[in-house]
């Protein structure tokens, strides 16, 4: 038999206080008027009848579900991306509210049922993410919210968006190598992430270069060259190989990513080539990958869990406009940079 619920009426009777009391105290407005003993009673009645809020009336009171929808194409379905999800999750428990996830598993959808689902259940926010940063065009219905784009932002922005900083995380990754003297014979692999999928590259392929060649050419340099490709480990074998087989020897590779520069280090090893002795690697992601190669490698991490916190926090905020909030891109320094041959 369902147990009847324990309602504010009986906290009061049991603290033996007026129910405005005890709603005063138990939801923290002006409780300083009320006496440290008598707030003192409430909370332990509270404890002891095991009363929850009706969060329902409240909502209807307030005019806040306390509950935010978070819309994505498949960030909580990638173990790496999922951790914007768990950054989002952490920033909204601090706020007393709750976060309602849905995901569409294609980046071609809008997404427009499941905003209609959200706002049916009358979420108080909506953030609208993609897995990787990317342009997107978001159906007319987002605009009827209080919304934050993460990871992504539209052609018009209608609100703030949270994106990683892959302009300096190139300048980062070009300036690690160049501390270590490294002046001629670096090659970037990756390069705007041109293929047959993408033919207009992707954001941070098109950041990452940017920052890495704005380095160099600020200090009166060039990359020994750049090659666009799949940004996969068989990709990163195949640039070194070819290059290492055509006679030319780098001092350092750049890789616009982890998995291409697992690629790398497979074909330096292959003809006995070490890293950082003879090549230096630099990479970008920071995933699992970086730590766990040998010797470790030099990343630079995307920062997907304080993105997720910092959507959460912008949508809390409520403010209008569309500013771009673009968070730091630490590098983890490991084993694989040392100083040239």
């Amino acid at each position: 038999m369902r147990q009847k619920r324990v309602t504010l009426g009986d906290v009061a009777r049991e603290a033996g206080v007026s129910m405005t009391t005890a709603s005063f105290v138990l939801s923290h407005q002006d409780s300083k008027r009320i006496s440290a003993e008598t707030q003192d009673r409430v909370w332990a009645a509270s404890r002891a009848l095991g009363y929850r809020p009706n969060l329902a009336a409240r909502s209807l009171r307030v005019n806040s579900t306390m509950t935010i929808g978070m819309i994505s194409d498949r960030i909580a379905a990638t173990q790496y991306a999922g951790e914007m999800v768990r950054g989002a999750i952490d920033a909204a428990t601090r706020a007393g509210r709750v976060l309602l996830i849905a995901e569409t598993e294609d980046e071609s959808a809008s997404g427009a049922e499941h905003i209609d689902a959200m706002l049916d259940r009358q979420v108080d926010g909506l953030i609208y993410g993609s897995m990787y940063t990317r342009h997107v065009r978001p159906p007319a219905s987002l605009r009827s919210v209080p919304h934050v784009f993460l990871n992504c932002f539209p052609p018009e922005n209608t609100g703030p968006a949270v994106i990683p900083d892959e302009l300096s995380a190139g300048r980062v990754a070009a300036t690690t190598l160049l501390d270590a003297g490294h002046t001629t014979g670096v090659y970037y692999i990756g390069g705007h992430h041109i293929t047959t999928d993408t033919p207009d590259g992707i954001f941070a392929g098109h950041e990452r270069s940017r920052g890495i060649t704005e380095t160099f050419v600020a200090h009166g340099l060039s990359l020994a060259g750049t090659t666009d490709c799949e940004w996969q480990p068989e990709q990163g074998y195949r640039v070194a190989h070819e290059l290492i087989r055509n006679g030319t020897l780098p001092t350092a590779f750049i890789c616009a990513n982890d998995r291409l520069a697992l690629g790398v280090y497979q074909a330096l090893q292959e003809v006995g080539l070490s890293v950082p002795g003879e090549v230096s690697v630099v990479s970008f992601d920071d995933s699992e990958l970086a730590g766990w190669m040998r010797p470790g490698l030099t990343s630079v991490a995307l920062p997907h869990y304080d993105m997720g916190a910092l959507a959460l926090d912008r949508l809390l905020e409520n403010r209008s406009g569309s500013e771009i909030h673009r968070c730091p891109m630490p590098i983890s320094i490991r084993e694989s940079v040392g100083r040239p041959r």
